[in-house]
């Protein structure tokens, strides 16, 4: 899903239609990179031609510990349908230390917080990324998605080199 025509983007994202506080990509760092609004099935953050097969979830600390504990069985199925994925990715904008020091409204003690992310891990096969803050958040998001679509691209023009198509 390149596009090489001059003065093109080359990094199109897809943003899920009900995500309430989504990147921008505004920065001149995001310059070959467009976003459109779409209806994605798992995760937030997808890109144009891939939405089956790459996601990012984003979350701010307050709403990972809302997802862990109210949200928690919604959630899970959308970690159950993100196993059929190449790459699934939660960013969270915050650092592990935020949780620690319990730097987010619930009661959820930190020590089950960072265990339940640690299970996803293990049993959905997801990341997790600290980003740290929004801003580094949006980086992790734009980062991910631009490395995920090099390695399609590399691996299709190796296919095409195998049959002999590209010279």
């Amino acid at each position: 899903m390149v596009d090489t025509s001059p003065g093109e983007s080359t990094v199109k994202i897809v943003i899920d239609s009900r995500e309430q506080s989504p990147y921008g990509f505004q920065d001149v760092k995001y310059k070959d990179t467009t976003v459109e609004s779409g209806t994605l099935t798992t995760g937030d953050y997808s890109l144009v031609g891939f939405t089956d097969a790459v996601g990012i979830e984003r979350k701010s600390l307050d709403d990972m510990a809302g997802t862990l504990t109210t949200g928690r069985e919604r959630f899970e199925r959308e970690l159950e349908r993100s196993r059929g994925m190449d790459f699934f990715a939660i960013v969270i904008e915050a650092d592990l230390s935020h949780v620690a020091r319990h730097c987010y409204r619930s009661k959820m003690a930190p020590t089950a917080f960072i265990q339940s992310l640690f299970s996803y891990q293990v049993r959905f096969g997801c990341h997790v990324v600290w980003a740290g803050c929004r801003e580094r958040g949006e980086y992790a998001t734009h980062s991910l998605l631009q490395k995920y679509l090099a390695c399609q691209e590399k691996k299709q023009a190796a296919l095409e080199a195998q049959l002999g198509l590209k010279s």
